[in-house]
This record gives C-alpha cells, sequence and structure tokens, in this order.
C-alpha cells in the first residue's frame, strides 16, 4: 500500500471518528440543556434557541476539525476563524451581549413571568422572557419590552414575597403626612384605614414611619395580593 493511500485511509478514519464523536456530544449536550431546561421552567422558545445554539457550536467544531484533518493549513484556520469571529463580532455585539445577558437572567432568575416587577423606571408583570427581550405589561395597560443587557444594568425591584405565602406580591408605597396631627393620632387613624381592608385581602397590610423631616413625616405601606393586577 502506498503512502497516498495510507494517508487517505488515516484520513478516512479520522472523518469518520471526528463525524462519531461530534454526534455523541450533540446528544449529551443536548440531553442536558433539555433537561436544565426543565429545571428552570425556561419558556420553549428560549429552550429550543438555547438547544439550537448548542448545536451550532458543535457543528462549526467538528467543520473545524474536518478542515484540518483534511489538510487545510492550521494557520489559514486560525486567520480564517479570527476574520470571521471579527466580523462578526462587530456587526453583532449588541445581539450577542443580550444573548449572553439572556442566558444570565434565565439561569439566575431575579424575576419570572407573572412576577410584578420594577426595572429601570418600568413598572408592571413580567408577560414574557426571551434571550433578547422581557415584556412589561405596565398599569396603563401597555406592553414594554426591555433589552436583557439594558435588564443587567439596571436595578431590579421584584414585587413577589419571600414570607411564608410565597404566592403573594408585596407592593410597597410612600405617603407623607404633616404635622397637624399628632403622631399617636394619625397612627391610630392609619390602624383604623388598615383593620378595614385587613379582611379584604390575603395579609394584613402593614406600615411603618421610614424618616422624618423638619416638614413632614414620611410613612411606608405595604399591600399583599393574590394577584398583581
Amino acid at each position: 500500500m502506498s503512502f497516498i493511500e495510507d494517508f487517505q485511509l488515516v484520513t478516512a478514519i479520522w472523518i469518520i471518528v471526528i463525524a462519531a464523536a461530534a454526534m455523541i456530544l450533540e446528544r449529551l449536550v443536548t440531553r442536558w440543556l433539555r433537561g436544565f431546561i426543565r429545571r428552570t421552567e425556561m419558556p420553549r422558545d428560549v429552550g429550543n434557541g438555547l438547544i439550537l445554539t448548542g448545536r451550532l457550536i458543535i457543528l462549526v467544531g467538528a467543520v473545524v476539525a474536518l478542515l484540518r484533518v483534511g489538510g487545510v493549513p492550521s494557520e489559514l484556520l486560525i486567520s480564517f476563524s479570527a476574520l470571521s469571529g471579527a466580523a462578526v463580532g462587530f456587526a453583532s455585539t449588541r445581539t450577542i451581549g443580550n444573548l449572553i445577558a439572556g442566558i444570565f437572567i434565565l439561569v439566575t432568575r431575579p424575576f419570572r413571568v407573572g412576577d410584578y416587577v420594577r426595572i429601570d423606571g418600568v413598572e408592571g408583570i413580567v408577560q414574557e422572557i426571551t434571550l433578547n427581550y422581557a415584556k412589561i405589561l405596565t398599569p396603563s395597560n401597555n406592553v414594554v419590552s426591555i433589552s436583557t443587557q439594558r435588564i443587567l444594568d439596571r436595578d431590579i425591584t421584584n414585587f413577589r414575597f419571600r414570607g411564608e405565602e410565597s404566592n403573594l406580591f408585596c407592593y410597597g408605597f410612600e405617603l407623607t403626612f404633616d404635622y397637624s396631627l399628632p403622631t399617636e393620632k394619625l397612627e391610630a387613624l392609619l390602624n383604623v384605614v388598615i383593620e378595614r381592608y385587613a379582611e379584604k385581602l390575603p395579609k394584613k397590610p402593614e406600615f411603618l414611619q421610614s424618616r422624618l423631616t423638619s416638614f413632614a413625616r414620611h410613612y411606608m405601606f405595604y399591600i399583599y395580593v393574590e394577584d398583581p393586577k
């Protein structure tokens, strides 16, 4: 058997090995991602996109390995990869940033669909979470889409109550009162209002004095509801 025939045989064996390894790796990664998607209760469209991304990464790696086995110089592969990466990165820096931020949000789960949140001044109910955007239904019945990359750069307030009643939402707001009434009488009146709504809500509302100024007293009120709407 000549050298060329030996080389062709070795090349064919490497091609079979790389193809088999890529198929096995694709199945293992897909199985792991599906389990991860089930555990995190990730939306179906987002999960499918994550699986597709994993498959594309494996496919690109397999193609590069096959080109290397086929005799393409490594310098050419490196140059081509660098140029392609730079072009794609320059053209889609924001898109890639959104995808990475979306995956981070889906993993850490600072909020989920149905939560009442406040993000960068936008307040409302989370309707949808994707790798690129989170859609918020505001009190004015408008839907605001916020990019996932922007979400990571902003403070997030999730009004889901973290106590024993985990199905409740706790909404806090501040009211200001002047000094026309003594503190004891003012708080007595506030307690009357609180008791009036105690039986209408799943958990008794609460209030506390948050701060004092020379002109007014500031109180934080907390209302607990089951449905944020």
